[in-house]
């Protein structure tokens, strides 16, 4: 896979711009079977974040990855359980900062799987 295709680059900087395309790439199965359960969510999303820590994302880099990939959930996905449901409506009343809060707090649930 080429750089393009990746949201951190060579260099270890982080490309929030990229995120969408990246989200929009993945697979329509394997999105399913992410977001059917939520707790194969929150596995899925621990595995991530220690990937990220492993590579030096620090805390603020990685809820300003969760950030927009909640956005993007609560844009282009339905939820498939109460427990998303619940996080999309929190998501759609917050204004940007409290939104950006919850992604650090989805970011400290994640850390607490692993």
């Amino acid at each position: 896979m080429s750089e393009i295709n990746h949201v951190v680059d060579k260099d270890g900087e982080l490309e929030i711009g990229k995120i969408d395309q990246t989200l929009d790439r993945m697979d329509s199965d394997k999105k399913e079977e992410i977001l059917q359960n939520f707790e194969q969510f929150k596995d899925y999303l621990a595995k991530r974040i220690e990937l990220a820590e492993n590579i030096g994302l620090n805390e603020e880099q990685l809820a300003l990855v969760a950030q927009k990939v909640a956005g993007y959930l609560a844009k282009h996905e339905e939820p498939r359980n109460r427990e998303e449901k619940l996080l999309q409506e929190l998501w759609k009343v917050g204004n940007e900062a409290e939104q950006h809060k919850l992604s650090h707090l989805l970011v400290k649930l994640a850390q607490a799987k692993v």
